[in-house]
């Protein structure tokens, strides 16, 4: 059986986001705009460029870079929604799925991705 190869953009066909089921079915998760919880996947994809780059702090956190640009490219849509969804997401501002820190200086801020489901208490033992 011959099956045709892959030309240009063709490859990406196969790339997907993943985003976690239970930031649609847990009820923590419930005030979260559907584009923060799309927002999110994208911010879990990029921590694998950020493992392979050893992109890593002091403590051994992993973090990434993810600019309001590449977040407007993404998704499609103005500054002012794209620092809506961070808020939605942030550790300060919102439900603490990530925290920014920034770096000063015009160089972009440091963003961890925070894990949920390490909360014991999803789980029924």
């Amino acid at each position: 059986m011959g099956f045709p190869y892959f030309y240009g953009r063709a490859a990406e066909q196969y790339a997907f986001y993943r985003i976690p089921k239970l930031l649609f079915s847990d009820e923590r998760f419930e005030a979260l705009s559907t584009d923060a919880k799309l927002l999110y996947g994208m911010l879990i994809d990029r921590m694998e460029l950020s493992m392979k780059n050893g992109w890593t702090d002091k403590d051994g956190r992993v973090f990434i870079y993810f600019t309001l640009e590449d977040a407007r490219e993404r998704l499609k849509c103005g500054t002012e929604k794209i620092v809506k969804l961070f808020a939605e997401l942030d550790s300060e501002k919102g439900i603490g799925l990530i925290e920014c820190v920034r770096q000063g200086l015009g160089k972009p801020n440091i963003i961890y991705v925070k894990n949920f489901m390490d909360d014991t208490s999803l789980y029924d033992w």
